[in-house]
């Protein structure tokens, strides 16, 4: 079955006269066409095998104990899978990417919308950039397992998170080129999934607005994660990426962008993906830069041989900047020592594009760790890492609660067993 998307029925051309604050011509455009979006049978396309996920039906997370230690990035396969509602279909060929607002050079309605295919977009300066993609909700779970205050939402372990080199455009470069208005302040992307319906109510499609400051700082339009084409499941042909913040502002399937002279809003940035309940404030602001996190790559609740030398590995990750300094505990928090450093260590690496090629200044993958545990003793034990970032934010031992359970940062106590 397939269907076709509202307003996406009609190409404008760019000028190839530079107009009073427009941008000179990305070139001919190809002919006029219709984004078809085939509804699939499911909510996720890709296998999920148990031994790598945890299928929550319309989300999956990875299972930590199934990382390789000796790989940086995560596959698009054994990525989580965040849908509000189901995956779509989407003809790369018929794509169409809607820009309008009173915040573009020349103020545009959304009928009016300049309209960018595929060929467009990847005439474009391309860019790479590595950050680690997360979840609001992930670690949700632990507020109930650890701190007795179970939040609503999927019951995500820590599992909703990897570390991906995206390939795109910049969304800075797609609106110079428009043209950007002096006066922009806010933008917000669409999908092109279903309208999002919950307790009888339909919310429209999927979207969030975002400042133009980070529009123009770091994001991009990625069609590629690390080195092939998106799957459907993670935005499939084209997604928005505002690398370090929450992942519901990297909105899938991106089908518009708005470019507004006012703050612009939505239900994905007033009523969820802001703290609530607990003890903050009525008016606490949208949720942007993700905590401080870390994990152990090791199943839950593993066995290990007693009396030998236990090398073990984990990640950690922060949305504001590198991380610096990763401590672990195996007794429960009582005494810590220093990680060590593996794979890429901590913090940022620079790389450099050249020509039409180019790579964005900073790595922001997550720091890999191991710590070697010398001859443990028998029983029970918890498992403990706290990482601190580059702006001094460091793991607290408890996370306050909020009824959405967004930002679950404490240290996690991973229990084992040795015998």
């Amino acid at each position: 079955m397939s269907r076709t998307v509202s307003g996406a029925t009609r190409r404008t051309v760019l000028s190839t006269t530079v107009a009073a604050g427009a941008v000179a011509t990305l070139g001919p455009l190809a002919a006029p066409a219709t984004a078809r979006v085939v509804a699939p049978g499911g909510p996720i396309l890709k296998p999920l095998p148990p031994e790598q996920f945890v299928d929550f039906g319309t989300n999956a997370e990875m299972r930590w104990d199934a990382v390789d230690p000796r790989r940086r990035l995560t596959e698009q396969s054994r990525l989580f899978v965040r849908n509000h509602t189901r995956t779509p279909v989407i003809d790369r060929d018929d794509y169409v990417l809607r820009l309008f607002g009173d915040g573009l050079a020349r103020p545009r309605s959304e009928g009016a919308a300049v309209e960018l295919g595929w060929r467009d977009l990847r005439r474009l300066p391309v860019t790479h950039l590595t950050s680690v993609h997360e979840c609001t909700g992930n670690g949700r779970s632990f507020f109930a397992r650890q701190q007795g205050t179970p939040a609503a939402g999927t019951a995500w372990s820590l599992g909703a998170v990897g570390a991906v080199t995206w390939t795109g455009v910049r969304l800075s470069d797609v609106l110079r080129r428009v043209g950007l208005g002096h006066r922009a302040v806010s933008v917000q992307a669409t999908g092109l999934d279903d309208p999002y319906v919950s307790g009888g109510v339909d919310y429209g499609r999927v979207r969030r607005p975002f400042p133009i400051a980070k529009a123009l700082d770091d994001a991009i339009l990625a069609w590629g994660a690390n080195g092939e084409d998106l799957l459907p499941d993670h935005g499939y042909p084209l997604r928005l990426v505002l690398p370090g913040w929450v992942g519901i502002a990297s909105i899938k399937w991106l089908g518009s962008l708005e470019v507004s002279r006012s703050e612009l809003t939505s239900p994905w940035n007033t009523k969820w993906y802001r703290m609530t309940g607990g003890d903050y404030p009525t008016d606490a602001p949208p949720l942007t830069v993700n905590p401080v996190r870390s994990a152990w790559e090791l199943p839950w609740g593993a066995e290990l041989e007693a009396g030998r030398r236990v090398v073990l590995t984990g990640r950690s990750w922060s949305g504001a900047g590198p991380v610096t300094r990763v401590e672990v505990s195996t007794d429960g928090g009582v005494t810590w020592h220093p990680a060590a450093r593996s794979g890429h260590g901590y913090g940022h690496g620079h790389g450099h594009g050249h020509g039409h090629d180019r790579t964005q200044g900073r790595d922001g993958a997550w720091a890999q760790w191991s710590y070697v545990w010398d001859r443990p003793r028998a029983g029970s034990h918890d498992l403990l890492a706290r990482a601190t970032d580059a702006h001094g934010r460091r793991q607290p031992l408890v996370t306050p609660y909020n009824d959405g359970g967004y930002f679950f940062d404490a240290v996690v106590r991973h229990p084992v067993t040795v015998a």
